[in-house]
């Protein structure tokens, strides 16, 4: 089987984009945005079938963890209140996608986040998408301010609450960026990798898995600079006193294969574990186009992962599908 862990609906209807931009237009403090979102079941389908859906079953993909656009997080919008309201809404859309092609789509949510909040606000809604309606994942923004870093790092106490119900649902989180809202990041080929690589050096200055044994975090797009510098980190780490990153990071940090070129997922099979590789291919996504040296699509990110010379069929059964099975173990409510 075929498991791909970064999907977004990133191809919803325009009235949702249009339903959110009067909702951020409209913002006043105290005020509920009152203007109801209205989608049929057909509009859904219809964009779906002709994309992921059709994508996926062109590359040979089973199913799908899938969640509402990373980039439309945007948490930096509004206060708490309007966070909550937008939350809900894409949340209960993944939902409505996942219920209607369940075979290949597995439900993941966003969490309300505000800068300066605390991390207690997220937990009803987190409790809700997994208890009541399955979702198997989260994604967390490590900066909900969105260019701007206000928020404590996340090794940092401000975040034990969300740490506290994630231990508890055994629910694993990707770490995934918002859009930017500082120019001197772009979005997706800067502020998304400044954002993996932070968590991952945090996580280093930190002992969060001292108090946090059994939760899990995935690293999208390959872990961001992460694996290019392993020898770095790995000095950083030694020069700090502590154990090496294998005993202090890797049986709670995991990455994905969203890289888009072979020699990226060649090193990532050098220098990582295979055991902490899961496939993804995030498409439709940040990067769409066709590579002029291959002729596939750059997000087609199956066979990197088949012509790796490093990695061996067993490594591969791992990344394709047992390392997911491991990390995400609401999966078996899905999966034979």
């Amino acid at each position: 089987m075929i498991i791909d862990i970064h999907g977004h609906y990133t191809t919803a209807p325009p009235q949702l984009r249009e339903w959110r931009n009067k909702m951020i237009a409209d913002f006043k403090p105290g005020v509920p945005f009152k203007d109801t979102f209205t989608i049929s079941d057909d509009e859904i389908v219809e964009t779906i079938t002709k994309g992921q859906l059709k994508l996926q079953q062109d590359r040979g993909t089973d199913v799908a963890l899938f969640s509402p656009t990373a980039g439309g997080m945007a948490h930096h919008y509004g206060d708490a209140a309007m966070s909550l309201h937008w939350t809900r809404t894409v949340n209960d859309l993944v939902k409505r996608v996942c219920d209607l092609f369940p075979d290949s789509f597995i439900p993941v949510c966003q969490i309300p986040q505000s800068p300066g909040i605390s991390l207690e606000n997220c937990i009803e809604e987190l409790d809700r998408c997994v208890n009541e309606m399955g979702f198997v994942g989260l994604n967390v923004n490590p900066d909900p301010s969105d260019g701007y870093w206000t928020d404590p790092p996340m090794h940092d106490k401000h975040w034990y609450p969300l740490y506290e119900r994630m231990a508890e649902l055994e629910v694993p989180a990707m770490i995934h960026s918002s859009m930017s809202c500082n120019p001197n990041f772009h979005g997706t080929g800067a502020h998304y990798i400044n954002g993996d690589t932070s968590f991952f050096m945090q996580m280093i200055q930190g002992d969060l898995f001292k108090d946090f044994p059994t939760i899990k975090f995935v690293i999208p797009h390959g872990g961001g600079a992460v694996p290019f510098h392993w020898g770095r980190y790995r000095g950083i780490i030694q020069d700090m006193g502590k154990p090496t990153l294998e005993e202090h990071l890797m049986d709670n940090i995991f990455f994905d294969t969203c890289v888009y070129h072979q020699r990226g997922i060649d090193l990532m099979a050098d220098v990582l574990p295979a055991d902490n590789i899961l496939f993804a291919s995030e498409m439709i996504g940040a990067v769409r186009g066709i590579d002029v040296r291959t002729d596939r699509y750059y997000d087609d990110t199956k066979p990197y992962v088949d012509n790796a010379p490093g990695l061996s069929d067993e490594d591969k059964a791992k990344i394709f599908e047992g390392n997911a099975r491991r990390v995400y173990p609401r999966l078996k409510n899905y999966l034979k």
